[in-house]
C-alpha cells in the first residue's frame, strides 16, 4: 500500500520524508486550484450512510447506490482500476475505482492528484469482493478538501505520546483505539445521566466563576473580571451552590461540571476535570454508599457488558457487594495502629513516629490529622476492590455532619478502587453556626499556609444555611477517573481530549 515503509524511519528520516510531501501537495493544490477545481469551495456533500451500516447490513445495502464520505487512508493502485480505503466516524470501507466507471479524467486526478488523508465524496454500488471484503465500487469521485500535511507512516505509526496528546486531532485520525476511548467517554456520561434521571434528580448548571476564594484546600485558578472591576476564580467544586439549590426545595439535583485547580499534574490529577456531584434531600451517607453502588454497577454493565473489568491487569468486579470499613478500622487493620488506644494528641504523634509515618501538621497534629496520615502512608494503596472507607475525623471534613455521640468523627466516606479515591460523600452539614465555626478555621489555616490568598468564607452560603438545609446527603466523584477504569486507561490524559500541556518554546 501507499506510503508504508518495511524497515522503521529514523527520526530524522521521517522529518525529510513529512517535509518533502508537505511540499509535493502543495505543488498538487496549486495545480488542482489553476485547473478550477480548488478542494476548499466545496459547502457540503449527502452523505446517506456511514461505513458502519454499510458493513453490519450489507445484505440490505447490496446492490445499491450510497453515497459515502471520509478520509483516504489507503491506496493500491494498477493500472486501470484501484482498491482504496476510506475512513469516516463509524470505521473503514473500501472502495473500488476504476477508470471505465469514473471516466478518464477523473480516474487520471485520482492517480495525480490525491493524497493519502484527502477527504473525499462518492457515489456507487455496495458489493462484496472475491476475498470477501465489502466494497463500494465507485461511479462518482470528487475530492471535498485537501491534506496538506502527510499523516505518520503507517507502519509505525504515531506512538509518541507528548505529539498524541499535543495533536489529539492526528491522534484519532491514525489511531482507531483512541476514538473508541472518547466514544465510550460519552457513553459513560450518558448512562450516569440516565441513572441520575432516572431516580427523580435534576441535572442543574452553577456558576463556573465566583467572586471569593473560599478556603478549602486546593488552590483556584484567579482571573479579573473588567467591567465589574473585580478579582474572579474559576470554581474548585460545584458544592457550596448546589446545597443552596437543595435549601431552595429542588430537593433531588446533580451537576456535570468543569472543575479547575491550580495544582500539580500527574496519572489521576490535570488541572481541569470533570466531576459529578449530587445531592438528595432527606438521606444521609448511607444512602450515598448504595447510591454509588448501584450507580458503577449499572454503569459499568451497560457500557462494558458486563460488572467485572479489568483494570491494568486486574480484575475489578462491581458484581459483589462493596467492602466497608471505618477509617479506624482500616487503620488498625492495615498497620496495627489502634486511634481507640490513643489517650492524647501527644500519644497520637508518637504512634506515627514509631511507624515513620509523616505528618504535615507537626506538633500541632490532633489524633485525628494522625488518623488520616496514617491511612495516606499504610492503607490508600491496599483498596483493591470497591471499598468504602467511612467515618473520617473532622479535621479534613469541614462540610460533613459530626456523628452522634463521636463529635471528633464526621459522616462521611470516601469510595477506593485499584488503590486510588474516586469519590467523597457527606452526611451534609446543615448547622450554620458550626458551618461558619469551621469555615473561620478552614479559612484561618489556610492564610497562615498561604499568607498572599485572598481566602474568605461564603457568607452567602451560611447565609442560606440560616433559612434551613433538610438533612441531606451528598457525594461527588471524578468523571475522568471512572473513565479511565472503565476504558483500562493508564493516566488521565488519555480519557481528556486535549490534556492540559506546557507550550512548546
Amino acid at each position: 500500500m501507499e506510503e508504508i515503509n518495511t524497515a522503521p524511519l529514523t527520526e530524522a528520516e521521517e522529518a525529510e520524508r513529512l517535509a518533502e510531501q508537505a511540499v509535493i501537495r502543495r505543488e498538487k493544490l496549486s495545480k488542482l486550484c489553476a485547473d478550477g477545481n480548488d478542494p476548499f469551495v466545496k459547502v457540503k456533500y449527502a452523505v446517506d450512510c456511514s461505513s458502519a451500516e454499510i458493513i453490519e447490513n450489507f445484505a440490505e445495502f447490496e446492490g445499491k447506490e450510497v453515497s459515502v464520505a471520509g478520509r483516504l487512508m489507503s491506496r493500491r493502485i494498477m493500472g486501470k482500476a484501484s482498491f482504496s480505503h476510506i475512513q469516516d466516524g463509524a470505521g473503514q470501507i473500501q472502495i473500488y475505482v476504476r477508470r471505465d466507471d469514473v471516466g478518464e479524467e477523473d480516474y487520471a486526478s485520482f492517480k495525480k492528484d490525491y493524497d493519502i488523508g484527502d477527504i473525499i465524496g462518492l457515489r456507487g454500488y455496495v458489493f462484496k469482493t472475491q476475498t470477501g471484503e465489502i466494497s463500494v465500487h465507485c461511479s462518482h469521485i470528487e475530492m471535498l478538501t485537501k491534506c496538506l500535511r502527510p499523516l505518520p507512516e503507517k507502519q509505525h505509526g504515531l506512538r509518541d505520546a507528548d505529539t498524541r496528546y499535543r495533536q489529539r486531532d492526528l491522534d484519532l485520525i491514525v489511531n482507531p483505539e483512541v476514538k473508541d476511548v472518547f466514544i465510550k467517554r460519552s457513553k459513560i456520561i450518558k448512562e450516569l445521566r440516565a441513572f441520575l434521571d432516572g431516580r427523580g434528580f435534576l441535572e442543574v448548571d452553577t456558576p463556573v466563576l465566583t467572586t471569593l476564594e473560599i478556603g478549602a484546600a486546593a488552590r483556584p485558578f484567579k482571573t479579573r473580571h473588567n467591567a465589574l472591576d473585580i478579582d474572579m476564580y474559576l470554581r474548585i467544586e460545584t458544592e457550596l451552590y448546589l446545597k443552596r439549590c437543595i435549601v431552595g426545595g429542588l430537593e433531588r439535583v446533580y451537576e456535570v461540571g468543569r472543575i479547575f485547580r491550580n495544582e500539580g499534574m500527574d496519572a489521576f490529577h490535570n488541572p481541569e476535570f470533570t466531576t459529578i456531584e449530587v445531592y438528595q434531600a432527606y438521606a444521609d451517607y448511607f444512602d450515598m454508599m448504595e447510591l454509588v453502588e448501584d450507580m458503577y454497577r449499572t454503569v459499568a454493565r451497560n457500557v462494558c457488558g458486563t460488572d467485572k473489568i479489568t483494570y491494568q491487569g486486574t480484575e475489578i468486579d462491581f458484581g459483589a457487594p462493596f467492602m466497608r470499613m471505618t477509617m479506624k478500622e482500616a487503620v488498625k487493620k492495615y498497620c496495627g495502629a489502634d486511634y481507640d488506644s490513643w489517650k492524647s494528641d501527644e500519644e497520637a504523634r508518637a504512634a506515627a513516629k514509631a511507624l515513620r509515618a509523616e505528618v504535615k501538621e507537626g506538633e500541632s497534629a490532633t489524633r485525628g490529622h494522625v488518623l488520616i496520615a496514617l491511612f495516606d502512608a499504610f492503607v490508600e494503596d491496599k483498596l483493591v476492590q470497591p471499598t468504602f472507607i467511612y467515618d473520617y475525623p473532622v479535621e479534613n471534613s469541614p462540610l460533613a455532619k459530626r456523628k452522634e455521640g463521636d463529635p471528633l468523627f464526621t459522616q462521611r466516606f470516601e469510595y477506593f478502587i485499584c488503590g486510588h479515591e474516586f469519590g467523597n460523600a457527606f452526611s451534609e452539614l446543615n448547622d450554620p453556626i458550626d458551618q461558619k465555626q469551621r469555615f473561620v478555621k478552614q479559612v484561618e489555616e489556610k492564610r497562615k499556609q498561604e499568607p498572599e490568598c485572598n481566602a474568605q468564607v461564603d457568607e452567602e452560603f451560611i447565609t442560606a444555611l440560616e433559612y434551613g438545609l433538610p438533612p441531606t446527603g451528598g457525594l461527588g466523584f471524578g468523571v475522568d477517573r471512572l473513565v479511565m477504569l472503565l476504558t483500562d486507561s493508564p493516566t488521565i490524559r488519555d480519557v481528556l481530549l486535549f490534556p492540559t500541556m506546557k507550550p512548546r518554546r
